[in-house]
């Protein structure tokens, strides 16, 4: 399984002329993967794009840039979907291929979702396969045209809150072997983020499918049949304390979380404004760079494409990554 893996990874180093290539997160045995799960992966098509269900091997899907116009810059792209999806089509793809475009090595992430019925220690999966994709983007940073001192991850709804939970907890390791390697993100790039866990401004069902207990067999499907109600059935199942406080990603702020551009739409009625604003307040106390893009309207997962503006937050976006104002740091890097 070793040598296949390798030689996979040579297969895609001599093909680096193709701009577009996915490759396994891990090599051999996937952690807190449960055996025979009976689950195959599954994703289906909506207006925006590709929404995934099930992700049961997870992977990294490269955009490299021409080597004529690249920065050295790269970014690990978290796509939302309430840690019950992924968006992959209009928060993952859809923005490397504009990364990618700007010279900037875009990489999508197929994290696994927090989903009792096909993995183990759920809350802690989507974190592995975010740390794991840190350490491999580094490991592979030459071969594959990036500075490893230029690699942010972003995240848009619950994939921002998995972001802003890699930035701002990098000196746990989730992940056995990574002992030692830094999983510290040089930036972060939070759209539309789910980033507290607190009853008041938290989305609750990514708050539930992350650290919500496990329900009896058959009661998920029930609560979700009907999505509109569904927060409020899983309100009805708390989360405990410590793991809102854990997940509560404002409260883990400090001066050497990694610089952040941040956007939001103010009328927001899924993920609230507030989210981004605390996080904000606590960058700003931390003497942390942070850049704020906010929208008066766009609502709710509007990706790269906010039709009610002509203001493009991503253009703003790449003006910062392009600029190294991220690049200076208050706090010493541990």
């Amino acid at each position: 399984m070793k040598i296949l893996w390798h030689v996979a990874c040579l297969l895609f180093l001599s093909f680096q002329g193709f701009s577009q290539k996915v490759i396994p997160l891990y090599e051999g045995q996937i952690p807190n993967a449960k055996k025979d799960s009976g689950f195959k992966e599954q994703a289906f098509d909506i207006p925006m794009g590709r929404f995934e269900t099930v992700v049961l091997k997870p992977t990294l899907t490269l955009y490299l840039p021409d080597k004529k116009i690249n920065t050295g810059l790269a970014v690990i792209i978290c796509p939302g979907g309430g840690y019950t999806g992924i968006a992959s089509g209009h928060e993952g793809d859809s923005i490397a291929m504009r990364l990618r475009d700007e010279g900037i090595t875009g990489i999508v992430l197929r994290y696994r979702l927090p989903n009792p019925k096909y993995v183990n220690n759920k809350e802690f999966v989507p974190l592995q396969d975010a740390q794991q994709a840190i350490a491999l983007v580094r490991k592979n940073a030459k071969a594959w045209g990036i500075n490893p001192s230029k690699l942010g991850i972003m995240g848009s709804s619950a994939g921002g809150h998995l972001a802003s939970t890699i930035g701002t907890h990098f000196t746990k390791t989730y992940l056995a072997g990574l002992e030692g390697a830094n999983l510290r993100p040089d930036f972060l790039i939070l759209n539309y983020p789910v980033i507290s866990f607190a009853d008041s401004l938290t989305h609750i069902g990514s708050r539930f499918n992350l650290a919500g207990p496990v329900l009896p067999d058959g009661e998920y499907e029930r609560i979700t049949k009907d999505w509109e109600n569904a927060d409020k059935e899983f309100a009805k199942y708390p989360v405990p304390a410590e793991k809102i406080r854990e997940y509560s990603n404002e409260l883990h702020v400090t001066p050497n979380t990694p610089p952040t551009f941040i956007t939001h739409a103010n009328d927001d009625d899924v993920v609230k404004v507030q989210n981004s604003i605390l996080f904000i307040a606590a960058l700003q106390q931390n003497k942390v760079a942070v850049n704020a893009f906010f929208y008066a309207k766009g609502g709710h997962g509007y990706g790269m494409d906010n039709k009610t503006s002509d203001v493009d937050w991503f253009e703003s976006c790449v003006q910062w990554l392009r600029s190294g104002a991220w690049m200076s740091r208050p706090g010493k890097q541990p």
